[in-house]
């Protein structure tokens, strides 16, 4: 239900951004001491997470290396993702969280994509606001829809300090704890994805 409503919604002239959609319940000035996991579709259940001292330590190691060019960043922006949700899986119950929304549909702690990109850009900010990001800043979160692209789809989204180019960071593509899809924004709206090479 909740889910065709989110559809119809985002096919109406004049649809909202995406972050629009996050219920006032989503912590929006995440830190590793206190951020919000959500889940069971489109944020049914939000619930509060927290990491210890050596968690962050670990999921964020690849971060702190210093990267020289964007390309780089990315490729462990994807890797420190990864290693969020296997963490946070752990503590939330949402480590069988299967890729797509078809494998794991009507089963308890699987997400969608606002689910996903509702979680993945609460750690990016918590990257960002540690001073884990160089090359890239976060921004709001992005929809595609359309005839041609399938059904809505949310992705969370970063930016290229320098060039401006942006990048779709999807990570509900695959199952929990593997590395997020990441590409140029345009790419990913025309419908792009793992499959697409």
């Amino acid at each position: 239900m909740m889910k065709n409503l989110f559809a119809l919604i985002l096919l109406l002239p004049g649809v909202p951004v995406a972050n629009e959609f996050l219920g006032e319940d989503v912590i929006t000035m995440p830190q590793p001491e206190l951020f919000s996991v959500c889940y069971d579709h489109s944020c049914t259940t939000v619930v509060t997470d927290s990491l210890s001292v050596e968690e962050w330590r670990q999921v964020t190691a690849v971060l702190r290396q210093p990267y020289q060019t964007p390309a780089g960043e990315r490729e462990a922006i994807a890797t420190a993702i990864a290693g969020m949700e296997e963490v946070v899986g752990r503590h939330t119950g949402t480590s069988a969280d299967a890729g797509g929304n078809l494998e794991g549909f009507g089963k308890s702690s699987q997400m969608d994509c606002i689910d996903e990109s509702t979680n993945t850009n609460t750690y990016l900010l918590m990257f960002e606001r540690e001073g884990l990001l160089r090359h890239h800043t976060v921004v709001s979160r992005s929809t595609r829809f359309g005839l041609f692209v399938g059904m809505p789809h949310t992705t969370a989204v970063i930016q290229d300090n320098v060039t401006q180019q942006r990048y779709a960071v999807d990570s509900w593509f695959q199952d929990n704890g593997q590395s997020p899809y990441i590409e140029k924004l345009e790419v990913w709206k025309a419908g792009g994805g793992p499959s697409e090479g």
